[in-house]
C-alpha cells in the first residue's frame, strides 16, 4: 500500500510548485484591478461589485495555499534553500494579494466615482503595478530551472538580470504614482478634500503592490545567494 504524506501531496516533485501557484493567484488579484478600474470608469457599479468579489475569492484561494505551505514546512524538512527564506518569499507574495483585495474592497465599499481627470493616471498606475507583479511571477516560475542546475551558472545570471529589470519597472511605477499624487493635490479645489484623501490612499496601496513585486525579486536574490 502506497503512503503519500501531506507534504509530498502538496509539493509533488517540485519544492517550489505551491509557491508558484500562490504567485499566480496573487497576479490574478492584480489583474482583476485592471478590470475593476475599467468598470469604475464606465460607471458600471454591478460590475465593480462582481469584480471585487472575484478578487476577494482569489485572495482567499491564495490564503488557503499559504496556510497549506506553512503547515507542510516543518523545520526539520530538507530543502535546497533555507526554510525561512521560502517563508519570507511567501509572505511577500501574499502582501500582493492582500493589497489588491484592499483596493478592491475600498472602491466597492466607498462607491466613490472616479473623476474623469484621474482615469488615465490611475489606469497607468494599475498597469505599471501589474507589470511589476507579472515580472516577479516570471522570476518565481524560474525556480524549477534553478534547482535543476544547483543554483549556479547561466540560469542564475538570467534570474539576476530579470531582478534588475524588475527593479526598473518598479521605479517607473513609483514615478507614475508620484505624478498621480501631484495631480491630486493640484486639483484639490476641483475634486474636494475627501475625494483627494480617498484616491491618495488608493494610489499609495497600488504603489505598494509594485513595491512588493520588486521585493519578490529581492527575496529571490537572497535565495540564490544562500
Amino acid at each position: 500500500m502506497k503512503i503519500t504524506s501531506p507534504l509530498a501531496k502538496l509539493f509533488g516533485s517540485s519544492p517550489f510548485r505551491p509557491l508558484q501557484q500562490h504567485m499566480h493567484l496573487a497576479q490574478g488579484c492584480v489583474e482583476g484591478l485592471v478590470d475593476l478600474f475599467v468598470a469604475l470608469a464606465e460607471e458600471r457599479s454591478e460590475a465593480v461589485e462582481g469584480i471585487a468579489a472575484r478578487i476577494s475569492g482569489l485572495e482567499g484561494e491564495a490564503d488557503d495555499v499559504k496556510h497549506s505551505i506553512r503547515s507542510a514546512l516543518p523545520s526539520a524538512l530538507f530543502l535546497p534553500v533555507p526554510r525561512q527564506d521560502l517563508l519570507a518569499l511567501l509572505s511577500t507574495q501574499d502582501a500582493i494579494a492582500d493589497q489588491a483585495e484592499e483596493v478592491a474592497s475600498l472602491i466597492h465599499l466607498a462607491r466613490q466615482p472616479l473623476p474623469l481627470v484621474l482615469r488615465d493616471p490611475f489606469t497607468s498606475l494599475v498597469e505599471r503595478s501589474l507589470e511589476s507583479v507579472k515580472k516577479a511571477r516570471v522570476l518565481v516560475d524560474r525556480l524549477d530551472e534553478l534547482i535543476e542546475v544547483g543554483f549556479r551558472g547561466r540560469e542564475v545570471d538570467h534570474l539576476l538580470e530579470g531582478i534588475e529589470e524588475l527593479s526598473r519597472t518598479e521605479s517607473a511605477a513609483d514615478r507614475t504614482e508620484k505624478r498621480l499624487v501631484g495631480l491630486l493635490f493640484e486639483r484639490e479645489a476641483e475634486l474636494g478634500p475627501l475625494a483627494v484623501i480617498f484616491w491618495y490612499d488608493v494610489s499609495r496601496i497600488l504603489g505598494r503592490i509594485a513595491d512588493e513585486g520588486e521585493n519578490v525579486g529581492d527575496r529571490l536574490r537572497l535565495l540564490v545567494a544562500s
